[in-house]
C-alpha cells in the first residue's frame, strides 16, 4: 500500500523466528561458543555462524545434529526443523496411545515395584500421568480442585490445600522445588511452567513459612541428601527420592516423563509403610 507523497511503504518484517536466530538462543543458552559448538558437531565454526546470520540453509541432518550437540529438548527441535523449512521429525503421543504400549509398561512396572513405597510419574510441567497404590491414601486429605486433571504434583505439594499441611519442614521442600523447576525453566524456557514458579515458587511464595526453618541451609538435613519430613497419623515420617528418566527417546512424550521414586531416610520411616 503506497504511503503519502507516493512512497512505497517499508517491507513489513517477519514475525517468524529464523532457525539461525534460534540455534543462537540456544547456544547462548548452553553458553556454548560457536567454536565449541562447531567442534562437537565436526563442522566449522564459519559454517555455524553462517546458519546463526541465515547466510546458509542447514540440512534437517545438519538441524538436528546442531540440536543434539546443545542438548535440545525433542519438542524444540521439531520447532527448528519447522523453521529451517522441514517437517517435524518426532512425534508426541499420549502415554496410552498403543505406539508407546512397551514403555508405558515399563513405566507401570517400575512403579508397582517400588511399593509400598510411593512413586509416580510425571511430564516437563510436573502433571501427574500414573501413580502406585501407595500414593493413593496422601490424596484423601486434597482439596476435590487440585485433583481435577492435570493433577499438578509441585501444586499438591506447596499448596495450602494440597500436601503442604503435611509438610514439616516446608521452606526446604519449597526451595528443592524452586531450584528444580527453575534448571528446567533455564533450560527450556515454558510460560505454563514459568506461570506455576511464579505462584508458588517465586520471591512471595511462602513469606509465612517459618523464618528460622527458611534460612536453614538445606544441606544441614541430611549428610547425603535432603529429607522431605512430612506428619503423618501422629509421627513424622522421612523421605528422599530419585528421579528416572528414558535414555533415549524418539517420542516427546517419552522424553519429557520422569518417574520420582520416594524411599523412607529411616527405619521407622520405614516400618510406617510396610506396616499394611
Amino acid at each position: 500500500m503506497p504511503c503519502h507523497g507516493g512512497r512505497p511503504a517499508r517491507r513489513v518484517r517477519s514475525a517468524l523466528v529464523t532457525v539461525g536466530e534460534l540455534l543462537r538462543r540456544w547456544r547462548h543458552r548452553r553458553r556454548v561458543s560457536q567454536l565449541d559448538l562447531a567442534l562437537a558437531a565436526g563442522v566449522s565454526a564459519r559454517h555455524v555462524s553462517l546458519v546463526e546470520t541465515g547466510k546458509t540453509n542447514p540440512s534437517a541432518d545438519m538441524v538436528l545434529r546442531l540440536a543434539e550437540r546443545l542438548d535440545v529438548p525433542l519438542r524444540e527441535r521439531n520447532r527448528l526443523l519447522l523453521a529451517a523449512g522441514f517437517a517435524p521429525r518426532y512425534p508426541e503421543r499420549p502415554l496410552g496411545d498403543g505406539a508407546l504400549a512397551a514403555a508405558r509398561e515399563a513405566v507401570e512396572r517400575v512403579l508397582r515395584a517400588h511399593e509400598p513405597y510411593p512413586a509416580v510419574a510425571f511430564d516437563r510441567r510436573w502433571d501427574i500421568l500414573r501413580a502406585n497404590r501407595a500414593v493413593e491414601p496422601f490424596f484423601a486429605g486434597v482439596a476435590p480442585e487440585l485433583l481435577r486433571p492435570p493433577v499438578n504434583l509441585v501444586r499438591l505439594g506447596l499448596d495450602p490445600r494440597g500436601f503442604a499441611p503435611l509438610v514439616v519442614n516446608l521452606a526446604d521442600v519449597r526451595a528443592v522445588f524452586r531450584a528444580r523447576v527453575g534448571r528446567q525453566l533455564a533450560a527450556a524456557p515454558d510460560p505454563r511452567l514459568a506461570a506455576l514458579y511464579d505462584e508458588l515458587l517465586g520471591p512471595a511464595a511462602g513469606d509465612g513459612e517459618d523464618a528460622e526453618a527458611a534460612g536453614r541451609s538445606i544441606a544441614a538435613e541430611s549428610d547425603v541428601v535432603l529429607p522431605m519430613i512430612l506428619r503423618l497419623d501422629g509421627r513424622e515420617v522421612r523421605m528422599f527420592s530419585t528421579i528416572t528418566t528414558f535414555g533415549t527417546p524418539m517420542d516427546i512424550t517419552l522424553d519429557e516423563v520422569a518417574i520420582e521414586l520416594y524411599y523412607p531416610a529411616d527405619a521407622e520411616s520405614a516400618a510406617y509403610f510396610e506396616q499394611g
